[in-house]
């Protein structure tokens, strides 16, 4: 068994980490990180902390070595998690246009199928409804500007 690692916060860190820990736009996964720092500072063992948290020993480790090797930083998660879009701006466009444009009504798997035909952008019936309804709702408030202002002038 291998000795335990321990981490020594200066005053600075231990603000720093306690103000993380309280801050609202931080990914709730980074206050856990600062959590775990404090506790160990603290004199917490890595196997109480886990317990009280709800996580593998291991993952205690992997943060207490993040911190050790990258500092702060290390408390984030690396850019580019999850899945990458398979569409981009340039398509919800060219759909919009395509609906604006021709007199014939869609509905949402003749879409996807038009997107997969002209453009090869590959997206089920019911994922392109909900980009198209969250995109709608994004940009409804800009319509409703210029619309008014076209009606004013």
């Amino acid at each position: 068994m291998g000795c335990r690692l321990k981490v020594f916060l200066t005053e600075q860190e231990k603000l720093t980490l306690e103000e993380l820990r309280k801050a609202k736009n931080v990914p709730q996964r980074t206050k856990d990180r600062a959590q775990v720092l404090l506790l160990n500072a603290r004199g917490l063992k890595n196997e109480q902390i886990a317990k009280g948290l709800n996580w593998a020993i291991s993952t205690i480790r992997q943060t207490l070595h993040r911190w050790e090797k990258m500092g702060l930083a290390g408390l984030w998660d690396a850019p580019g998690r999850g899945g990458k879009r398979r569409y981009s701006e340039s398509d919800l466009v060219y759909l919009e246009n395509c609906l604006a444009q021709e007199s014939e009504t869609y509905n949402s798997k003749q879409l996807a199928k038009k997107l997969a035909s002209e453009r090869q952008v590959n997206l089920s019936a019911d994922r392109l409804r909900r980009v198209l309804k969250k995109r709608e709702r994004s940009l409804g408030s800009t319509r409703t500007q210029t619309q008014e202002q076209q009606i004013i002038s």
